[in-house]
């Protein structure tokens, strides 16, 4: 039987050992927020998906929580887009899929995966379901559902997605301290249409209940409007985190 080139055994190797999707999660100070999510990527770690946790330079036991569930724990600077462009660099998979912390993934998610292997180039997020059962949560959900619907633009907790050929080519995501998902949205809904996936990626409401619904529609409204009109992202983010 012949010998194969070295080269051409090496290239067998890589090709056999392709990964689908790389999930990549941003995390600080979210040791007791992000276990639940990372339990939940494990069937999809089973199937040949990577796992990467960017932790930004957490105080909290958010290392020893996590380590054992991703693939990758890598340490970044503070702040979600460069957190999340520093796992895309260190990532291997052929589709880039990135999650908030608290996301919760839907039941049927290994039949999403399975059709990113009958795609080359895009870019997508998922309709969202908030967490909890009061009312006003409903008429949100469907709200954000259809309003990125119409005007294909997704926020982060949506579970934006793109192929790493995509990524790459636009250079990530924008350095901005507060809108980066809005940016990306509106630079790539220019140039493809979103794929809409047909399950519901569940956020946290949190926020919601913490201070109050009216209040927090009111300053999500107030923040998008006010970058609509051209306030800069560092402004926008001193409002929405406080400082």
């Amino acid at each position: 039987m012949p010998v194969l080139p070295v080269r051409v055994v090496v290239v067998v190797v890589l090709c056999m050992s392709e990964i689908l999707l790389s999930v990549i999660v941003p995390v600080r100070n979210e040791s007791s927020r992000c276990v639940p999510l990372l339990t939940q990527l494990q069937p999809l770690r089973s199937n040949g998906c990577e796992v990467i946790v960017v932790d930004g330079q957490s105080s909290d036991d958010t290392e020893y929580c996590v380590l054992p569930l991703v693939d990758q724990l890598l340490e970044g600077e503070v702040g979600r887009a460069k957190q999340m462009n520093t796992g895309a660099a260190k990532a291997n998979g052929k589709w880039l899929w990135f999650l908030h912390a608290d996301s919760c993934l839907p039941p049927d998610i290994m039949s999403w995966v399975g059709q990113l292997k009958h795609m080359e180039k895009g870019w997508g997020f998922f309709p969202i379901r908030l967490s909890g059962e009061a009312w006003p949560f409903r008429v949100i959900e469907r709200f954000i559902c259809w309003r990125s619907r119409w005007t294909k633009v997704a926020t982060g907790d949506q579970g934006l997605f793109f192929s790493r050929r995509l990524f790459q080519s636009m250079g990530g995501f924008g350095n901005l301290p507060l809108m980066e998902d809005v940016a990306i949205s509106k630079y790539m809904r220019k140039r493809y249409n979103p794929m809409i996936v047909e399950y519901l990626l569940e956020t946290s409401s949190r926020r919601w209940q913490e201070e109050g619904v009216v209040k927090t529609v009111l300053l999500m409204w107030g923040l998008r409007l006010a970058y609509f009109f051209g306030v800069p992202p560092r402004y926008l983010a001193k409002v929405y985190y406080g400082a």
